[in-house]
Order: structure tokens, then sequence, then C-alpha cells
């Protein structure tokens, strides 16, 4: 398994699977990121392919907000998969960049989406998922949409 940080290039192999581990992350280095949670998951898989994280290797509270976001959107298109987990918390991960990232790829068949059951706010996702990928499971739980994502 190869994985990419924010902190370095993008440099993905285009013949390997490669998933995007879209959601929100903290707003502070404080605070714990799910993507660690998500990396085992797949290693524990035994997923070989590539794993894109939108957050840096080196953990920062000041980052270049414009080469962050090139970084993300770059990784968004050129990705096999796309799995929005949204374990929203509105002090520490209000997801607010979550919410446009999904409403611009919520139509796309790369799309996996799951969130706590417990986790504010998610209705309106929920529904935009069910109208666009009315064949699609909304997973409960990290390591099912993980294992769908990689399952094509």
């Amino acid at each position: 398994m190869k994985i990419f940080y924010s902190d370095k290039p993008l440099e993905l192999n285009p013949s390997n699977h490669s998933v995007f581990l879209a959601g929100p992350t903290p707003r502070s280095i404080n605070v714990p990121s799910w993507r660690p949670h998500a990396i085992d998951a797949l290693n524990h898989m035994g997923y070989g392919g590539q794993v894109i994280v939108p957050e840096r290797y080196v953990k920062s509270n000041h980052i270049d907000y414009d080469e962050q976001a090139e970084w993300e959107h770059l990784g968004l298109e050129n990705c096999s998969s796309i799995v929005f987990w949204i374990p929203r918390d509105l002090d520490t991960m209000p997801a607010f960049t979550t919410n446009i990232e999904f409403g611009r790829y919520c139509k796309d068949s790369r799309v996996f989406y799951g969130r706590p059951d417990n986790a504010p706010k998610n209705r309106y996702l929920d529904w935009l998922y069910k109208k666009y990928q009315p064949h699609k499971k909304i997973y409960n739980n990290l390591g099912e949409v993980l294992q769908a994502s990689i399952c094509l």
C-alpha cells in the first residue's frame, strides 16, 4: 500500500487502484483524525493500492490553503474511488468543505459514502446520496465503506 499525504507530491500510478479518503479534517493538531483508522483498516484488508490522505504527514496548524485545495482537487479528480466518511463534530470537525466536495461528487460512480449513526447534520447528504446513488448503501461502519470502495 502506498500512502500519499498532502505535504508531499501526489504522483499516482494510474494503473494502480487508488482511494481518496474524503471527509472532515480536524481543525487543530490536538484533535485526532479518523484517517489513521482508515489506513489501518485498509492495511488489515490487504489493500495493495494507493491511499490519498488530504492531511499533512507532518502535522501543522499552518498550511498554504491554495496549495492544499489544489492537491485535494488533483486527488479527487484522478482517484479510482472516493470514500466520504463523515464523522462530523460541529466543534472540532464541522466538515464545511466536505459538504461542498460531497455535493460536487455525489453523482460520481466512484463515490462511496458513510457516517456514524450519531454524526450530526448529515440528513441532507443521506438524502442526496440516495437520490443520485440509489443502488448503493449508506454505511455506518468505516471498515465496511472502505471494503466496498476497494471491491469494484
